[in-house]
Parts: structure tokens; sequence; C-alpha cells
């Protein structure tokens, strides 16, 4: 098997944390106990997505805390917190205080633009504001600046018996360089380098080119040099790939055919650029270890990158989830050239 040009140095997983409404307590319970697992396996980080409005973990960073708490190395991220959603102020102070609490172990993932259905719920988010709100990169800057340490306030000292910080507390100093950008276009690419970012890739990207057809490993990979081309670290800028990663050596013939299944469904929207974004998304790879290494070896992206975070599938059962990732760290992962951490 052909070798990458950059050994696979860091491996991670993002899932999503779905729960039942009726009983959300136990699906958090099972986000926490993945996390812990991954640990256990030697897995070198974990992410949680966001969802605002479902069944799915609305508060990563509170989620986080707790993994803090029941982890000793493994590193936290989100991939990625929505800024359009957020106070850039109170979650400089909220990632801070997490990045404490986990002995520096914070990774977080961030992206801009509008909410998902603004329209439908500005009122709530934003009753008094929501024709000022910026959700552009200037959101981004304002949250860099504050968790980097750059003043909050033109006030500081003595009230009193009361002593107050002009910038935010606690201060986390190696936070600001564990900052992530999940980006799909050229120009977020551009930028997250330009401010000194790491870049999420994950298995969405911008169809820039108006014309097909399009392959979505090229596009990426011209993701990861525009970033590193702006960055001043250079190719030593780091970069997280993320797909869709189903390993099946030790999968049940049940198991097998229900990922199966997923991937299939799913194939479809691969074939051309989608809605008015124009998103091309990756297929997910189903197989062993040993096949999906295969097809990462000749991925263009991946070849040029030696830290992953595979998303796990979103609607599997926990059982489902403790095999795909026994199979992530003691199969696909050596197959990589990784090796577990601990």
């Amino acid at each position: 098997m052909p070798s990458t040009a950059r050994p696979l140095r860091k491996l991670g997983f993002l899932t999503i944390g779905l729960f039942d409404p009726a009983d959300p307590a136990r699906g958090h319970e099972s986000t926490l106990e993945i996390i812990e697992l991954g640990e256990r396996l030697g897995f070198d980080s974990a992410w949680l997505r966001h969802r605002h409005l479902q069944h799915g973990i609305s508060s990563p960073v509170a989620v986080l805390a707790a993994a803090s708490q029941r982890t000793r190395r493994i590193e936290l991220g989100t991939a990625v917190t929505p800024l359009g959603w957020e106070n850039p102020l109170r979650l400089a102070e909220d990632l801070a205080t997490v990045d404490v609490l986990s002995g520096g172990r914070l990774n977080p993932g961030v992206s801009v633009g509008p909410p998902m259905h603004f329209e439908q719920v500005k009122d709530a988010l934003y009753p008094d504001t929501a024709d000022a709100e910026d959700f552009g990169y200037e959101r981004v800057r304002r949250l860099l600046d504050l968790v980097r340490g750059k003043p909050a306030s033109d006030f500081s000292g003595v009230e009193g018996f009361e002593v107050f910080s002009d910038v935010v507390q606690p201060h986390s100093p190696g936070l600001g360089r564990r900052m992530w950008y999940g980006g799909g276009s050229l120009r977020s690419a551009r930028w997250a380098g330009e401010h000194a970012m790491n870049f999420l890739t994950s298995s969405v990207v911008k169809a820039e080119q108006p014309d097909g057809p399009w392959d979505f490993a090229e596009i990426q990979l011209a993701l990861v040099r525009e970033f590193r081309a702006h960055h001043p670290d250079g190719e030593a800028a780091r970069v997280s790939h993320g797909l869709v990663v189903i390993p099946t050596d030790s999968a049940s013939p049940e198991q097998r055919a229900k990922y199966e299944a997923y991937a299939a469904k799913r194939l479809p929207r691969t074939a051309s650029p989608q809605g008015p974004g124009r998103l091309l998304f990756a297929p997910d790879l189903v197989g062993t270890a040993e096949e999906i290494a295969e097809r990462l070896y000749a991925h263009a992206a991946f070849r040029e990158v030696d830290e992953v975070a595979f998303a796990l599938p979103f609607t599997f059962e926990y059982e489902d989830y403790v095999q795909i990732l026994t199979d992530m760290a003691t199969k696909l992962g050596p197959a990589l050239g990784w090796r577990p951490a601990g």
C-alpha cells in the first residue's frame, strides 16, 4: 500500500449526539460514554456538532465541560459552532472556562453565516437587532480577539469591593492557538489562514466552478493549499480532514447491510452540486479498514494532511458506534500509519 506524504499523526472522530426527546438525559450520557471510549481506544480527539432546535446536542460546550471531568487526555472540540447563534464575548468566556477545566484540551471550531431557518427563528434569537446583525467573518474576528486576550472593555480596576478586568476571564493563553475554522470555500480557507486559525475541512465543499465535472478531492485539495498559502506557519499550518468513514472489520452481517444501505441512500447527492450554495458532498466510505485506507491514500486532499476527525453516521445505535470506533482505532488507524495515544 502506498504511503502518504504526511503520515497520519492524529486520529479523531465527530459525533452529533442524538437523543430521544422523551428521555434527553440518556442521549447526552451516551455521547459522554462515546467520548470516554474514544479516550480508552487511544483517539487523539473527539468533536461534537451543534444542533439547534433539533434532537441533537444544542450546547456542545456544556457537554464538553462534562466530558473534561470524565477524561484526562483526549482533546475535545466543536465541529462546528455556527457563530450566528452566539454572542462572541459570552462564547469566549465559556470556551476559556472549559479550556481551563480540561487542562488546555479544548479545540473550538466555528463557522459563519446566518442561522439556519433564520426567518423563522430571528424573533426569538434577535428580536430587536435581527436586521443589524453581522453574520460574516467580523463575528469570528471578534471572538478570536477576545479569546486571544484583547480588551473587551475600556475599564479595569477596583470598584468598591470588586475587581474588574478589561479582558475575558478566565484567560487561557494557549486557547487562541487552538481555534479552528470550518470552511468549504476558497475565500474561507484564505481568511482562516490570514487570521492564523487552524482549518477544518469535512465531507462538504463548495463547487465554485460553474461547470463540471467536479472532483471533490481536487476541490478539497485546493482549499488546503489556499489555507496554507496564507497562513503564517505555511506548510506546517494545522488542517484536519473529515469524511464519513465506516469500517466493517468486526461488524455483524446485519450491521454491514445497514451501513451499506445508509451510504447508498446518501450517494446520489455526491454526483453534482446541491442547492443554491452549490454544495458538493463526498461519498461515505464503507468497507474493511484495508479497503478504506486504500481509498484514502488515493484521495488528493487526504495525502496532504496528518490529522483527521472522521464523522460518525448520525442515526446509528450506540452498539454500532462502539464497533465503528473500535475498528477505527484498532484496524483503520494502524493501516494509515497511526498509533494510539497513551
